[in-house]
């Protein structure tokens, strides 16, 4: 049995967005900070989770093909509308191997890591393919 934890192979500095701000914000984050996954919270507490998939989806629904008239359009809609909710979450002292099966089984890259319904951390699909790969080097 695998003792490495989620706490351990975590992300503990974590972007968040409003569930309130719009998609081009999300997008210029995602962008600039090389970020493929956001939780979202409202008055602090965690309410979902957008994508880089959720984006791309919102964008492709509008009909728009040039860059401003997207930009207008992404600009209209709230992340609440887009956002995966109520989020899928997974507690910091969770096996490595639990948060994998979940993520597995409900098709996702990334599960935020809530102690005390408190949101202090994200487990992504990198980092546990990073703690995988790390262990398969180790057994060699």
């Amino acid at each position: 049995m695998d003792p490495t934890l989620v706490r351990d192979v975590m992300q503990e500095k974590v972007v968040t967005v409003s569930a309130g701000d719009r998609l081009s914000t999300v997008e210029d984050i995602m962008t600039l900070g090389g970020v493929r996954h956001m939780p979202v919270v409202r008055s602090g507490k965690l309410v979902g989770v957008l994508s880089e998939r959720d984006l791309l989806r919102a964008s492709l629904s509008s009909l728009a093909h040039r860059v401003d008239e997207r930009r207008a359009f992404l600009e209209g809609i709230d992340i609440s509308r887009v956002m995966s909710a109520p989020p899928i979450t997974v507690a910091p002292g969770a096996s490595v191997m639990e948060a994998a099966g979940i993520m597995a089984d409900e098709k996702i890259g990334c599960l935020p890591v809530v102690e005390d319904e408190e949101l202090v951390g994200l487990v992504t699909e990198t980092d546990l393919l990073r703690y995988f790969a790390d262990l398969a080097r180790e057994r060699g």
